[in-house]
């Protein structure tokens, strides 16, 4: 296992298509519910201990060898709106093109096989990060990470806000970070011995709401 592997996946640099999308943040900016950084950070909070826990949870079964099927499965049932599983899939598409040009595997392969037109991006993060050579816990400290990351690097541009008080909401929220994943990586061991239904199904409903909204706005500067 090397350490130097989560610095890449972790990057926002890795060509995986996150800088494209918001993480709901350009809904809630439209809808008044972002206007500066005190906000922003009540929204990646709020998105940490719910879309975050379940993605970071999802990631860490993957990486456990829990059946990626399954997951994906168990990952559109907490997804109750059609524009966020397209926007997972897509995102997960993504990564998948990047994942196997970095870490050629045989899992990464039969994932794409299995998937043509994407799985939920968790799930392909998990898997990644096996193929990797890192742990559940690394796939979940990834993801929960990326569910503040997207929005703070968002917001950032949607509000023209500063990068520092941006990256100030990082730091103040890295200790719910560390939290959120030990959750995820509890709820992922107990997935592998007793099924998905271990898995946490914490839901944010404005999240769900914004998405189907955003998608019929004649201009927008994110996909999500």
């Amino acid at each position: 296992m090397t350490r130097a592997a989560l610095l890449v996946l972790a990057d926002g640099r890795f060509p995986a298509g996150g800088h494209a999308h918001s993480g709901g943040a350009e809904a809630a900016v439209r809808a008044g519910r972002i206007t500066g950084a005190a906000d922003l950070e009540d929204f990646c909070r709020g998105r940490l201990h719910t879309a975050g826990l379940v993605a970071a949870a999802l990631a860490a079964a993957a990486a456990l060898g829990v059946d990626p099927v399954a997951l994906d499965e168990a990952a559109d049932a907490r997804t109750p709106s059609p524009a966020l599983r397209g926007t997972a899939r897509k995102l997960g598409r993504q990564l998948l093109r990047a994942a196997r040009a970095a870490w050629p595997d045989a899992e990464l392969d039969v994932l794409a096989r299995t998937f043509p037109r994407g799985a939920h991006q968790p799930v392909v993060l998990g898997v990644t990060a096996r193929a990797a050579g890192l742990d559940p816990r690394d796939a979940a400290y990834c993801a929960a990470y990326e569910s503040v990351s997207g929005p703070a690097t968002a917001v950032v541009r949607l509000l023209s806000l500063d990068p520092f008080d941006a990256t100030g909401v990082l730091a103040r929220t890295a200790g719910e970070v560390d939290r959120v994943a030990d959750r995820a990586v509890r709820a992922a061991r107990a997935a592998s011995t007793g099924g998905v239904d271990a898995l946490p199904t914490a839901s944010a409903p404005l999240l769900e709401i914004g998405a189907e909204a955003h998608t019929g706005l004649p201009t927008r500067l994110f996909a999500s």
